[in-house]
Order: structure tokens, then C-alpha cells, then sequence
């Protein structure tokens, strides 16, 4: 009696499959595609594999990126919300490119506490179209409810160290400041630096008065204050080993100091952003409130500098500072004008169309890899969402966008979803745009949607969990 052949096991069928891309990854680009399964990437396809599915997407030899994180977003969610609100925030993000932010405390009331949180999240429920994160904020003298945070609720607190309109709680005083450095370093938290000193700026402006012109913006916020404020927090971290990331770098001098603190072994990175890239002074002057930022835009041996960050490695992330405000309030005088402009669904194609003409012999594959470096793989592992975002693997969130690189358009004011309704980079050229996005294998954003136009998802982003990046120091 011959033994039964057992049955073939019928291959599994998958809730998505995208064939025909190229994965993009932080450590190199190859042709293939993803399987997903339950809203996670179950495996990696070679070229040509198209097993069973529900769903199937074919990238005509596009390029797949991870979806993208942005670290660095103010959706102004609650108390200015005439400015900008989550709904409108997130559908700007996943034009973009965007499924996962983490917000920015400074909003009315600010976010500083572990049930602010909380609170916040059940308001932002049914409403965001990515998943979401915040960053703490301090205030005051005493730092102590930092240690009573746990990863759910945060792991990383923002320090402004200069102020502006929609920054008023900035730490001055210097025995304040050790304060805070000591407490995050106890409590395991990242600390991220607005870091300039408040004290140049009030200093310059007792001699100078506010600038009554854009021509005078920069020499009123200059680098001066940038650099004097970094040299303090490097200073405080040699002293009580925090981890430090530093937003918005704008000077080369910057650029420098940072880079040779993490080359000598200080737990200290930084973020550059798509303004800081794009723009010079000269284009404060031409463009007005459009670009008035802070840090302000510095000139072009700047620009080039924080380039070379980007193609050297030494950056660790991208990050949009997605700040808008309303057209009147841009149209005050400059004194009275605040800083800030939307950026969330512009940062993605204006680096990359940067990287474009800056490095024009490189393969688009090696652009790419910058920007899954920069704006997934590195914020994942910074702010302890590893374990699910950043990268196309199996088990990881199925988070990806299907982006076209050599897609050449013009960004105009219709393309704008920003609830403040325009964008400093309105007439630009750009090279290489988002095509589809996907949250846990889940379309949210579809240029070409059934209809013909663009076309958004279900808002049922989610309140994301993260382990904590940093090891606690213990207390002796």
C-alpha cells in the first residue's frame, strides 16, 4: 500500500499586494514588492511575484518608499485652530507623503503633562488621517513632573530657549535650564533644543529696536544667538549626559559644532529642515512674511553647509516645523508678523528636488535612500517607534508611498490642503511627487482617485505606543 501524497498547502491569500517598485531602504534599493496582511507588511516580494490577494497594486517600476514620520509638525490643535486644525493638518501630511507626526507642545493650553496627553488624543480621535505622537513641553521652574511621564505618553520634551508668538514659555534662567537637563537625563527623555538665546536677541533689540523692514529681519535674529546656544547645550550635555536633538539648525557654524559632538561620542543629533534648504536671506527680503522663520533663513554658504549634512550622513532627521498662520496675521507689520509657514506636505518633494539639482550625477536611488534615512528609518529609531514604523519590513506597519522621482510639476495654490490655504513654495518646480499613501495597508491619499482627482481615506489615525529611546540615568 503506497503512502498518500499529501496536498499541496494553498498559498496564503494576502489583504494587498504591490508589485513592479523598488524598495527603498536606508541601506540600498531593489526591485520588488510587499505583501500585506492584518494592516502589517507580511513579507518582501521578489521581482515578478505576485501571489494572491484581495487587493493588488502594480508601481509600474515607481519607487516605494516607507511612509514618511515628521518629527517636527505644530497642527495647532487646541486654541489656534484658525490657523490650522488636525483635519486639514493630515490631509496636507499624507499628500505629502506623512503617516506618522509627533506634535509640538505649544499650543493653548500646552501640552505638559502625561494627562494633557491623554486628553489630547481623545480629542484628536475620528478626526487625523496619520497616526500621531507629541512631544512634552516645560514650563516654569520646576521640571519633577518630567519623571513621572512613561513612554505612553512621551519621550521626548521640547525646551525653547527663545521665544516668539506662538512661543511663550521659554526657559531663561540658567539654574532652570541645568535643571531640566538633569531631570530628562533621570527620567530617560530626549530633549529637543530651540536653540537660540534668547538673551543675544533681547540684547539687540534694546540697541536696534524691531525690525521695521524683511532687509533687517536676519541681523535682528542672527547667528550669533544660534551658535552661543548651542555651544551652552553641548555644555550641559558633556555635564549631565542627556540626549539632546537639536531642531531647525540653521548656521553652518552649527552644522559643525553638532557634527563633532556626536563624532567625539556625546548622545547629540540634529534635524535640518526643508526651509533651511530651499530658502537664503535674500529670499526673506523678496518673499517678506511668506519666510520670515525662526531661526531665521541665513544666507547660501549656510545652505550649501546644511546640504552637505544631508549627503554626508551627519543629519539625523528631517523634519518640516509645519507652522502655519492665517494670511492676516502674515500680513501684519514684520515686527508683529509670526514666524512659521506650512511645510508637512511640501518637505518630501522640496528636498528631494533639492537633492535633484544638487547631486544631479547621483541615481534617483540614492536620493531616495537620504529621504528614508532622514524622514523614517532615523526619527523611528530617535523617538522609539522602531518597533513599527520606519522601514519596509516584514512585521512593521504597512506605512508606504508610492512615489513617482522623475515626475516634474509646478506646486500652485490648488495643490495646497493646508487649512491656512497657501504655501511658501506656490510657483515652484518641483521634481518627483507622491502618488499614493498608504497607513496599515490602508489607501489615505490617491492623487489619481476614481474620480480624477485626489482622493483621501478614513481618518482613524492612531495614538501610537513607543518604547523609550533613552536609558534612564540612575540617581546616586
Amino acid at each position: 500500500m503506497s503512502a498518500e501524497t499529501p496536498e499541496p498547502r494553498p498559498e496564503p491569500r494576502y489583504d494587498l499586494v504591490v508589485s513592479g517598485v523598488r524598495l527603498v531602504t536606508p541601506e540600498g534599493v531593489l526591485p520588488g514588492g510587499i505583501a500585506v496582511a492584518d494592516g502589517r507588511i507580511a513579507r518582501l516580494l521578489q521581482p515578478g511575484e505576485c501571489p494572491p490577494a484581495a487587493r493588488t497594486l502594480d508601481g509600474a517600476g515607481r519607487h516605494l518608499l516607507p511612509g514618511l514620520i515628521d518629527s517636527h509638525v505644530h497642527f495647532r490643535t487646541p486654541g489656534l485652530t484658525h490657523k490650522e486644525d488636525w483635519a486639514h493638518a493630515s490631509r496636507a501630511a499624507v499628500a505629502g507623503g506623512v503617516t506618522t507626526v509627533i506634535d509640538m507642545p505649544n499650543t493653548v493650553p500646552p501640552l505638559l503633562t502625561g494627562a494633557e496627553a491623554h486628553r489630547r488624543a481623545g480629542s484628536i480621535a475620528g478626526t487625523s488621517l496619520v497616526d500621531f505622537r507629541f512631544h512634552l513641553g516645560v514650563a516654569g521652574d520646576d521640571p519633577s513632573p518630567l519623571l513621572e511621564v512613561g513612554p505612553r505618553e512621551a519621550t521626548s520634551v521640547k525646551v525653547f530657549l527663545a521665544g516668539h508668538h506662538t512661543a511663550p514659555n521659554v526657559v531663561r534662567d540658567p539654574v532652570a535650564l541645568e535643571r531640566v537637563f538633569r531631570t530628562a537625563a533621570e527620567a530617560g527623555l530626549r530633549l529637543l533644543l530651540h536653540a537660540e538665546d534668547d538673551g543675544v536677541f533681547a540684547l539687540l533689540d534694546r540697541w536696534r529696536g524691531a525690525p521695521t523692514c524683511y532687509a533687517e529681519y536676519e541681523r535682528h535674529r542672527p547667528r550669533s544667538g544660534a551658535i552661543s546656544a548651542v555651544a551652552r547645550v553641548l555644555e550641559l550635555v558633556e555635564r549631565h549626559g542627556t540626549a539632546v536633538h537639536v531642531l531647525h539648525v540653521s548656521t553652518a557654524e552649527e552644522a559643525d559644532l553638532l557634527t563633532a559632538a556626536a563624532h567625539v561620542g556625546m548622545p547629540v543629533t540634529f534635524e535640518l529642515t526643508p526651509h533651511h534648504l530651499s530658502f537664503t536671506a535674500a529670499d526673506t527680503q523678496r518673499l517678506g512674511a511668506r519666510v520670515r522663520l525662526s531661526p531665521a533663513i541665513r544666507e547660501p554658504a549656510d545652505r550649501s553647509r546644511l546640504w552637505q549634512a544631508v549627503l554626508d550622513g551627519h543629519a539625523a532627521t528631517l523634519g518640516s516645523d509645519h507652522a502655519p498662520h492665517s494670511r492676516a496675521e502674515k500680513l501684519r507689520p514684520p515686527a508683529d508678523a509670526p514666524p512659521g509657514l506650512p511645510g508637512v506636505q511640501e518637505m518630501a518633494t522640496a528636498v528631494h528636488t533639492g537633492l535633484r539639482r544638487r547631486a544631479p550625477e547621483e541615481h534617483a536611488d540614492a536620493h531616495l535612500r537620504h529621504l528614508a534615512r532622514l524622514l523614517a528609518a532615523r526619527p523611528a529609531e530617535l523617538f522609539g517607534l522602531d518597533g513599527r514604523k520606519g522601514r519596509l519590513r516584514p512585521g512593521l506597519d504597512a506605512d508606504f508611498v508610492l512615489f513617482d522621482a522623475d515626475h516634474r510639476w509646478m506646486f500652485g495654490p490648488e495643490d495646497v490642503r493646508s487649512k491656512c490655504g497657501w504655501s511658501a513654495y506656490e510657483g515652484w518646480t518641483m521634481t518627483g511627487r507622491v502618488l499614493l499613501t498608504a497607513r496599515r495597508g490602508e489607501t489615505v491619499y490617491d492623487l489619481h482617485g476614481d474620480g480624477g482627482g485626489a482622493a483621501f481615506g478614513a481618518p482613524d489615525g492612531e495614538w501610537l505606543d513607543a518604547h523609550g529611546p533613552v536609558a534612564p540615568r540612575v540617581r546616586t
